[in-house]
């Protein structure tokens, strides 16, 4: 029988909700406290999903039940909140992105080593069964050598729905760190190391309305790209094409293909776990379809990957050296955008364990 983690949550904002809704229905899960600046909101949360506990971050930092904490603060206090669990002897589980810089990132996966504790970081949808399907597929060798890429996601902007959107457009977020994580790591996952990254992009405009909820009307400033376009170089010898907007009338949900010399495979929205893949190849003009069903899995299935896997004694599969390739070739995107020239990656993904075939996090281990 599977053992129960004890689970505490901090940020009590708008994804909160998925997670709360997803992590009682795994096997392993068990959340016991949750905690947020505003206490008040950490409550409120707390009585809508029966959490039995509520307070602060340091109540929760402080709570000897609590086994692992997952992370849903702003990106802006990911270091701050992740440094002071792992101290607190916790494994974390962090939203993306792991850090808004490089060295803060560095600073995260040497606090979790030092402290002997894991560190995860989303997205978990590569764990989903679409992404494992495919990359089975790439590394079979169905698709023959892989040589491209392409990753596609337009929107108006998160300010037409979130009733307090002004982060997702600041430092930590726009369309690269706020989206970008679910194409490049699949991207990743798909064709190995990204080695150098070259992207024009900008932004339509620099102050926004908070179009939604109570603040209707307020303006706030942008401060980052909210457009880009990108090609990337991979250390395989492929390439990938990158598209990412906040700034398109036209909305394409996120759109991923891979490319090989046998065979091209279409997957769904990397920001999801189920949908249809299509295979299309050379000789057929219709494509070959796969239901990718979801599995039980959702957001938070990362972290129950990571509890598995320190069972096991086994690597886990959404780790803090992913999200820090993933978060290195997001900065170099700003650089490139920036200096409007190539940005080479100062680091490499590490090896990625495939998820077996069938995973349903709703049942127990065996």
């Amino acid at each position: 029988m599977t053992d129960i983690t004890r689970v505490g949550v901090i940020g009590a904002g708008s994804i909160s909700r998925q997670y709360l809704t997803n992590l009682p229905t795994f096997a392993d899960v068990e959340v016991v406290r949750i905690g947020d600046l505003d206490v008040d909101r950490a409550a409120a949360q707390a009585e809508a999903f029966d959490v039995p506990k509520s307070g602060s971050a340091d109540d929760v930092y402080a709570d000897d039940e609590v086994d692992l904490i997952i992370n849903l603060t702003i990106p802006a206090a990911h270091v701050d909140v992740t440094t002071s669990a792992l101290e607190a002897g916790k494994h974390v589980w962090s939203e993306k992105p792991l850090a808004e810089s490089r060295e803060g990132a560095q600073k995260l996966i040497e606090t979790a080593r030092r402290t002997g504790k894991r560190l995860g970081c989303a997205p978990d949808t590569v764990l989903g069964s679409p992404i494992q399907e495919a990359m089975r597929r790439i590394h079979g060798g169905d698709l023959g050598t892989m040589i491209s890429g392409l990753a596609m996601m337009q929107s108006p902007g998160p300010d037409m729905w979130h009733p307090s959107p002004e982060f997702l457009f600041q430092a930590g977020g726009g369309p690269i760190l706020d989206i970008g994580p679910y194409h490049l790591s699949s991207l990743v996952w798909g064709l190995g190391s990204i080695k150098r990254v070259y992207a024009e992009g900008g932004r339509a405009r620099a102050i926004r309305t908070v179009r939604a909820g109570d603040r209707a009307g307020t303006e706030f400033e942008v401060t980052v790209p909210t457009n880009v376009n990108a090609v990337l170089e991979f250390a395989s010898g492929a390439s990938a094409t990158l598209v990412l907007s906040f700034d398109s009338p036209r909305r394409r949900a996120g759109l991923l293909e891979f490319g090989g010399t046998e065979a091209s495979i279409v997957v769904p929205d990397p920001n999801g776990f189920g949908g249809t893949i299509e295979i299309h190849r050379p000789e057929s003009k219709d494509p070959e379809t796969i239901e990718a069903e979801a599995n039980g899995n959702g957001r938070g299935v990362g972290a129950v990957d990571m509890i598995r896997s320190i069972r096991e004694d086994q690597p886990h599969r959404a780790s803090a050296e992913l999200a820090f390739h993933v978060l290195d070739a997001m900065l170099a995107l700003q650089d490139s955008v920036a200096a409007t020239e190539p940005i080479e990656l100062t680091t490499e993904a590490p090896e990625l364990r495939p998820v077996p075939e069938g995973f349903n996090p709703t049942q127990a281990d065996a």
